[in-house]
């Protein structure tokens, strides 16, 4: 699924203007948490069109088991209080027919009431922190739109394709290892 849509998610959840940055809180999705089926219902909003077989409950099922207790897979939730505001996850697959690429930055979404407050940045951040915790050295995402974004954050283009019908970019992110990042004592 391509890691950044703007296409509107169908719901509308208004941005209060005065919001600060660190208002707006990160957190691991787990299976039990109550806005798995909203996050569920962007993702299927989003991104179905790229498997337009797959079902609602079916999508439901997957992405409850993406919500991992840690490493890949993983999702991970911005909140303004209780408020779901955007998300991101860390998969093993997200473009099926490339199976020698693991693991996968995918479903970066932003409500686009959101957007332009560097949500969208914190949670590939955020993703980022937890591959290398995790021993990942090296992933990957595809994006038909947001390559700027992801440039700017560190990506690089890895090469052009088509994916089931819509032309994207395939991108790859080198991080250090962990010992490599760790803060000075």
């Amino acid at each position: 699924m391509s890691p950044f849509a703007t296409k509107p998610p169908g719901e509308a959840i208004e941005a209060p203007r005065n919001v600060a940055e660190d208002e707006v809180r990160l957190e691991r999705l787990t299976p039990a948490s109550p806005h798995v089926l909203r996050l569920t219902r962007w993702e299927f909003q989003q991104w179905s069109y790229l498997d337009p077989e797959r079902r609602l409950d079916e999508a439901l099922s997957a992405f409850r088991e993406q919500c991992g207790p840690g490493g890949v897979p993983s999702v991970f939730v911005a909140l303004c209080g209780v408020t779901p505001v955007g998300m991101a996850s860390l998969v093993a697959d997200d473009m099926h027919d490339r199976p020698d690429l693991t693991p996968w930055l995918a479903s970066v979404y932003v409500v686009p009431a959101w957007r332009g407050r560097g949500i969208a940045s914190r949670l590939v951040q955020r993703v980022e922190e937890e591959a290398r915790v995790h021993g990942i050295e090296r992933f990957h995402l595809f994006t038909s739109d947001r390559q700027t974004l992801y440039r700017r954050l560190g990506w690089q283009a890895l090469e052009e394709c088509v994916y089931r019908g819509e032309a994207v970019t395939l991108m790859v992110r080198q991080l250090p290892p962990a010992a490599d990042c760790a803060e000075p004592a």
